[in-house]
């Protein structure tokens, strides 16, 4: 399933197609040179119009708009949170700089931190280990446990588990460390996209949680104003990763 899900994340960038589809009209273009020139134009005006964010949203915000939010007069009553990895850089500049480096999904790993803080009787569970084809050594849980140091919190209410390479590796880890305890009522806390994945797997294991999704990245509508290629071409991954990982999980497990 690891190798599997590398290779989703390669075939839902958009460039990965467009670029097999610009190679294919290079092949060809001695050839048939009028539809190799066909389909190098055709492949430009799709890139132009991967830049416009409207479209992606489309695909991300229902993913996004499933799970609401809890209520902040409802936290206190809860375990604590079972956050997943995804929000930090490579461990590269953290080992040169000692600097823990967040990426653009960096709420999961800040949000719960204020709550850990007004409420003593949470917990907090990191699952993440190092979700890379070629290994560095050094994997989330151990920039999580830096992060969290770095934030003041009492470690001793902090557990990391650091073997897990994907969203089904975090729920069958998380499941495997806390034992019975996988049966109280815990926030799962990771990007609103990536949540109805996650719920599905963390229900699968038989933890009990409840969902606390963050990273929003839209909202209601978008205008056709915003265009933005780098963007969009990450929402489009984003979104197309999502929708594909909830399919063949769900026909794999």
């Amino acid at each position: 399933m690891f190798y599997l899900s590398k290779i989703l994340s390669a075939i839902t960038q958009p460039m990965f197609w467009l670029a097999i589809w610009w190679f294919t009209a290079l092949v060809i273009i001695s050839k048939w040179r009028r539809a190799a020139h066909t389909m190098l134009w055709s492949g430009l005006f799709v890139l132009f119009l991967l830049g416009f964010e409207a479209f992606p949203n489309m695909l991300q915000r229902p993913l996004e708009n499933r799970f609401s939010v809890p209520q902040p007069q409802d936290i206190s009553k809860y375990a604590g949170f079972i956050v997943l990895g995804g929000a930090t850089g490579h461990p590269h500049s953290f080992l040169e700089h000692g600097q823990v480096p967040l990426g653009s999904a960096a709420e999961r790993m800040t949000i719960p931190v204020g709550w850990m803080r007004s409420n003593i009787h949470f917990e907090l569970v990191f699952s993440g280990g190092e979700g890379r084809m070629i290994t560095t050594g050094t994997t989330e849980a151990t920039l999580a446990g830096a992060f969290y140091k770095e934030q003041g919190l009492d470690m001793q209410r902090v557990r990391l588990e650091d073997g897990s390479r994907n969203t089904r590796e975090n729920a069958q880890k998380v499941a495997a460390l806390l034992g019975d305890s996988c049966q109280k009522n815990w926030l799962l806390v990771t990007s609103a996209s990536h949540m109805p994945r996650s719920m599905e797997e963390f229900n699968a294991v038989g933890c009990y949680v409840t969902p606390y999704p963050v990273d929003f990245q839209t909202s209601s509508t978008t205008a056709w104003t915003e265009y933005s290629l780098a963007s969009s071409l990450m929402r489009w991954q984003v979104a197309l990763h999502e929708w594909l990982g909830l399919a063949v999980y769900a026909f794999t497990r």
